[in-house]
């Protein structure tokens, strides 16, 4: 598991102890505390976090400058930083994500699952295609387990033009969809096939090239290494 490191800056001892504690609790983050924003451009050069989780209440140079600070120096500029606040109105949360904050957690926040709520922010988002993608992917399985059924009848030279035509459908759904979600082998694999089998239909091209044609889209996939979208 790689460890996040989280730089953490409030002017108050008490909140930098339960925030390290509520950190502590995830053996996947390491904190670092600072009392000032001062500290905090030192600090963030020196130890590189991945995050900055940073209040925004803090004499001589509150969160909302520290972040500008941040921002100018090149070592700092793309480290993230949440801000933590008791001043939680939507007026105040959108000038904050305007400042360039990656988010905010309000005070007074749950020791229990703050821990949490950061990794929340370091998380990637779902992408809603990749359910797309895995639903594409079962249907290239069910579609193929009903190829390899019409391919043990080709091996019998039974070729009748209602299976040769259902092959047609089935290669021609999966050449469409496969290029709608990235599977692009997929497919150019599946629309060999369809010309193949509308040649073999109209008798300008041979068995054996429809053969083929269906061979190397089944090798696709009935391999676990089904290629990746891209």
């Amino acid at each position: 598991m790689t460890t996040l490191r989280i730089l953490h800056v409030d002017d108050e001892p008490d909140i930098r102890e339960v925030v390290e504690i509520s950190l502590g609790l995830d053996p996947g983050l390491a904190t670092r505390s600072c009392g000032s924003g001062e500290e905090a451009l030192v600090a963030a050069i020196d130890w590189q976090p991945d995050i900055i989780l940073c209040d925004v209440m803090m004499p001589v140079m509150d969160g909302p400058a520290t972040l500008m600070r941040l921002r100018e120096n090149a070592l700092t500029a793309n480290i993230p930083v949440i801000f933590m606040t008791a001043r939680a109105q939507t007026r105040e949360l959108d000038r904050f994500r305007s400042l360039g904050a990656l988010g905010v957690i309000p005070k007074p926040f749950d020791p229990m699952t703050l821990a949490a709520s950061v990794r929340s922010y370091v998380q990637p988002a779902h992408d809603p295609m990749d359910d797309l993608r895995a639903g594409f992917l079962l249907r290239v399985k069910k579609d193929a387990a009903a190829l390899s059924q019409d391919r043990i009848a080709l091996k019998d030279a039974n070729r009748l033009p209602g299976m040769l035509d259902r092959i047609k459908r089935i290669a021609h759904g999966l050449s469409g969809a496969g290029g709608i979600y990235g599977f692009a082998e997929i497919s150019d694999a599946a629309a060999a096939l369809e010309d193949a089998v509308i040649a073999e239909l109209a008798d300008s091209g041979s068995g054996e090239e429809t053969d083929l044609a269906l061979d190397g889209l089944l090798l696709l996939a009935g391999n676990c290494g089904i290629p990746k979208a891209r």
